[in-house]
C-alpha cells in the first residue's frame, strides 16, 4: 500500500486572495505530508505579494493568475482545468485556511483504496476539519436535512468509520480521476458558493458516491455570520444586497441550483433565502435555505 501511494499522481488545487500568511502556512503544512504532489495555486489578483512569497518559498508551485473576479468556484475551476489537462490519479481541493495534520493525504488516499476494494471506485473522499482552538467540528461532508420543507445541507460530524453522505463542503476533498472524468469540472454557473455542494450532488446522480473520511484531517476555523446576509443586526436592505452578491446567493446561480437539485417544486425553495433575508430568520438549525456561514471562503 505504501509503495502504491508513493507512485500516486496527485494534484492539489488551491485558490487564494490577499491572505499571504494564511496561504504560506497552508503550503507549509502541505509540504510536510509524506506523499508527492503538484500544487496548482490560483492567485486571484492578490495585492499583498502572495505570488512572490510563494515563488520564493515554494518554487515548485504552479501559479495561475486571476483578475480578482474568480472568487472560490472560479479559482478552483481554473486550477482544476489546468490539472485535468495534465492527467492525475487524484485531485485534491484544499482551502488555503485549512491546515493539514501529518499523514492527512495518506489517510485520504488509503480510504479511497479501501472503498475501491469494496466495490466503490468512483468515490469522493471528504476530509473533516476541526476548529484549531476549540477542537469542535467545522467542515466536511453534508446530508440534506430530513425536514420536508428544508433545502439545507447539514454538516455531518466524522466518526471512526467511513460514512456515506449526500455531498460536501469543499475545504478538503479528494476526487479520483474516474470521478473527474464522469463529472468534469466545477460548474461555471456558480461564482463563490454552492459549487462544491452542486459537484457532490451531480457526482451522485452520475453513479458516484461521497464518503466522509474517519476522524479529522486538519484544522479550519468556522466563518462568522457577522456582517453576512444572515446577520439580523444589519438592516433589511443591506442583508438583501449581501445576499445577491457573489458570496451570497446570486439569482442566476441560485436558480440553476434549485432547478437542478430541488425537485418539481424548486420555485418554492427558490424564494426561501430571499424571504429569510427580509424577515431576518436566524434559527440556523431549522433554516429552509443553506447556512451562508458554512460555504468556503477566500
Amino acid at each position: 500500500m505504501i509503495r502504491e501511494i508513493e507512485y500516486t499522481k496527485l494534484a492539489v488545487l488551491i485558490t487564494c486572495y490577499n491572505r499571504r500568511d494564511t496561504t504560506l502556512t497552508c503550503l507549509q503544512k502541505l509540504y510536510q505530508q509524506n506523499v508527492t504532489f503538484d500544487v496548482y495555486l490560483v492567485d486571484d489578483g492578490c495585492s499583498d505579494g502572495t505570488s512572490d512569497a510563494v515563488k520564493q518559498n515554494y518554487p515548485a508551485v504552479k501559479i495561475l493568475q486571476g483578475d480578482g473576479n474568480l472568487f472560490w468556484v472560479g479559482g478552483m475551476r481554473l486550477a482544476f482545468a489546468a490539472a485535468l489537462q495534465e492527467g492525475y490519479d487524484y485531485y485534491l481541493w484544499l482551502n488555503d485556511d485549512t491546515l493539514l495534520d501529518p499523514n492527512a493525504l495518506t489517510k485520504l488516499i488509503t480510504n479511497h483504496y479501501e472503498l475501491t476494494q469494496q466495490g466503490h471506485p468512483d468515490a469522493i473522499i471528504v476530509g473533516s476539519t476541526r476548529d484549531p482552538l476549540t477542537g469542535k467540528a467545522t467542515y466536511g461532508g453534508a446530508m440534506r436535512s430530513k425536514r420536508w420543507y428544508s433545502n439545507k445541507y447539514e454538516f455531518v460530524e466524522p466518526t471512526e468509520e467511513l460514512q456515506q453522505c449526500d455531498t460536501m463542503f469543499g475545504n478538503c476533498v479528494l476526487i479520483p480521476n474516474s470521478v473527474a472524468q464522469k463529472v468534469g469540472n466545477l460548474d461555471s454557473a456558480f461564482i463563490h458558493t454552492l459549487g462544491d455542494i452542486d459537484y457532490g450532488l451531480r457526482a451522485r446522480k452520475l453513479g458516484c458516491s461521497v464518503w466522509i473520511a474517519p476522524g479529522y484531517i486538519g484544522t479550519c476555523s468556522k466563518n462568522s455570520v457577522s456582517g453576512s446576509w444572515v446577520d439580523t443586526k444589519l438592516p433589511v436592505h443591506k442583508r438583501l444586497t449581501k445576499l445577491l452578491q457573489p458570496k451570497g446567493y446570486p439569482i442566476k446561480a441560485w436558480t440553476v441550483f434549485t432547478k437542478r437539485h430541488s425537485g418539481p417544486f424548486w420555485f418554492i425553495y427558490w424564494f426561501l433565502p430571499y424571504l429569510r433575508a427580509v424577515i431576518g430568520y436566524r434559527d440556523l438549525s431549522a433554516s429552509p435555505a443553506f447556512c451562508e456561514e458554512v460555504q468556503p471562503k477566500i
